[in-house]
C-alpha cells in the first residue's frame, strides 16, 4: 500500500501510555502545542508513571481506565527506558509478552485504534549493565530493533521512531544536547525532537516550518523539525505508519510455480478478504491458491476488509515466463520471473537497466544490460524496473 501524505487526518485522539520518558518537559503537551501551531486538531491524555515498565501498566487498573475512557484513534506505549535493550532472553519473557497483551487489550476497547510504539534512545554513553549497551550505538541499535520487533509481533503496530531521529541528530548535529545531566532523560530539545516525530508519525506530515519552538531559539528548532521529516517521510512503510483511518492493513506473499500461484494473507486486522486473480476469477477465502489457464501479465490484488477501513494491494504475475516489453524499441531485452527472482539480460549492447522497491527507494543502481543475465532479487519487493533504450526511449516495467 502506497500512504498518501494528503489522506493523513486533520483531527485525532491520542492517548500516552508510559513514564519519565513521556512526562519529562510534558511531551503530549508539546505535541500538543506543536499540532495546532500546524493546523492540526489533537485531544491527548496520558498515563505515566515514572520507571513503568510494560508489565507495570498491564498490571495497573487505572491503566485500563485510562484506555476506556474513549475510542481512541492511537494509543501510544513504551517501555521502560532499559527494559527492551536487556539481552534477548530477558525481553521475550520479560518485556515482549507484556507489550503484546497491552496492545490486545487496547483493541479490544476499540477495534478501530491504533497502537503505536514509542521507540526510545539510548542513554548518552549507553548503559555500563552489560557490554552489549555500553555505548550510545550499541544501546540504540538494540532498542531500535526491539521496538520494531515489537511492533511486528503486535499485528503490525505503528512506530514512532524517536530513538532513530535522535541518533540522526547526534550524527549530523552533535553540538545539539538531546539530554538532561542525567544523560538519559530528554533536555527540552530531546522532548522537542520527539514531539517532531510524533507529529510526523501520527500526521506523515512534515513537521518543518511550525512557529511553535517550545522555548528553542529557531535555528536549532527548525533542525530538530528537519530532521523528523528526513528520518520518516521516505520510511512510512517501514514503520508502519499510516493515517489512523486506515487500521487495516493488506499483505500477502506469493510462491509462483509455472502457471500456479500460492497466496498466503499477511493482512493486519483485517475479517473478510477478496482476492481478485486479474483475469475476471476471484475467492473469498484467507488464502488462496489459482492456476491461470493461459499464458499472460496479471494483476493480482487482494482486498483486505474490516468494519474499520478496506485496504488494496496488488502483485503482478507473468504466466509463460516473460514479462511484456511490446515497444520494438526492447525487443533484444527479455525478463523472465522465476520463483526467487527475475532474470533480465539483453541481446544487445546500450541497454540500461534501473530498480525500484514498492516504497520507491532505488534498489538497483542504473547499469548496463548484456547478455549475461542480471538476477533482481523477488524477496526485494521489486515494484517496477525502468529500461532506457540506446536511443533514449524509456518502458516502465511492473514487476509486483
Amino acid at each position: 500500500m502506497t500512504v498518501s501524505l494528503v489522506s493523513a487526518q486533520d483531527s485525532i485522539s491520542v492517548l500516552f501510555i508510559g513514564n519519565s520518558y513521556t512526562y519529562v518537559n510534558d511531551l503530549p503537551g508539546m505535541l500538543s502545542n506543536l499540532a495546532t501551531n500546524l493546523g492540526k486538531e489533537i485531544t491527548i491524555d496520558s498515563k505515566t508513571n515514572g520507571g513503568a515498565t510494560f508489565q507495570t501498566h498491564v498490571n495497573d487498573p487505572l491503566t485500563y481506565t485510562k484506555i476506556h475512557s474513549k475510542p481512541w484513534d492511537v494509543v501510544v506505549i513504551q517501555g521502560q527506558s532499559q527494559e527492551p535493550s536487556f539481552p534477548d532472553a530477558q525481553v521475550n519473557n520479560n518485556t515482549l509478552p507484556f507489550a503484546v497483551q497491552l496492545s490486545d487489550s487496547i483493541w479490544a476497547n476499540n477495534t478501530c485504534s491504533n497502537v503505536m510504539y514509542y521507540m526510545t534512545w539510548g542513554r548518552q554513553n549507553g548503559d555500563p549493565q552489560w557490554v552489549g549497551i555500553n555505548t550510545f550505538e550499541k544501546m540504540n541499535t538494540r532498542l531500535y530493533n526491539a521496538y520494531m520487533r515489537m511492533a511486528d509481533s503486535s499485528d503490525r503496530s505503528m512506530v514512532s521512531p524517536v530513538g532513530a531521529v535522535w541518533a540522526y541528530v547526534r550524527a549530523n548535529h552533535p553540538s545539539i544536547n538531546l539530554y538532561n545531566p542525567d544523560e538519559s532523560h530528554p533536555s527540552a530539545e530531546g522532548t522537542y525532537l520527539a514531539a517532531c516525530t510524533f507529529y510526523t508519525s501520527l500526521f506523515q506530515q512534515s513537521p518543518v516550518g511550525a512557529t511553535f519552538h517550545a522555548g528553542l531559539n529557531a535555528t536549532t528548532a527548525g533542525i530538530l523539525q528537519q530532521a523528523a521529516a528526513t528520518v520518516i517521510l521516505d520510511s512510512l512503510a517501514h514503520f508502519n505508519l499510516r493515517p489512523a483511518d486506515e487500521a487495516t492493513l493488506a499483505g500477502f506473499s506469493m510462491v509462483q510455480t509455472g502457471a500456479t500461484i500460492t497466496l498466503t494473507n499477511e493482512s493486519s486486522r483485517a475479517m473478510t478478504y477478496t482476492w481478485l486473480f486479474g483475469d475476471g476469477q476471484s475467492a473469498t477465502t484467507e488464502n488462496a491458491q489459482y492456476t491461470f489457464t493461459s499464458n499472460g501479465v496479471y494483476t493480482v490484488s487482494l482486498v483486505a476488509s474490516s468494519a474499520c477501513n478496506s485496504d488494496t494491494v496488488s502483485l503482478q504475475v507473468a504466466v509463460g515466463g516473460t514479462l511484456s516489453l511490446t515497444d520494438l524499441d526492447f525487443a533484444s531485452v527479455e525478463m523472465r520471473t522465476k520463483e526467487e527472482f527475475i532474470e533480465i539480460s539483453s541481446k544487445e549492447s546500450g541497454y540500461l537497466m534501473e530498480v525500484f522497491g514498492t516504497d520507491g527507494k532505488q534498489l538497483m543502481k542504473e547499469q548496463v544490460l548484456g547478455t549475461e543475465s542480471v538476477l533482481v532479487p523477488r524477496n526485494q519487493m521489486v515494484q517496477l524496473v525502468k529500461l532506457t533504450a540506446p536511443k533514449g526511449m524509456v518502458r516502465i516495467v511492473r514487476c509486483f
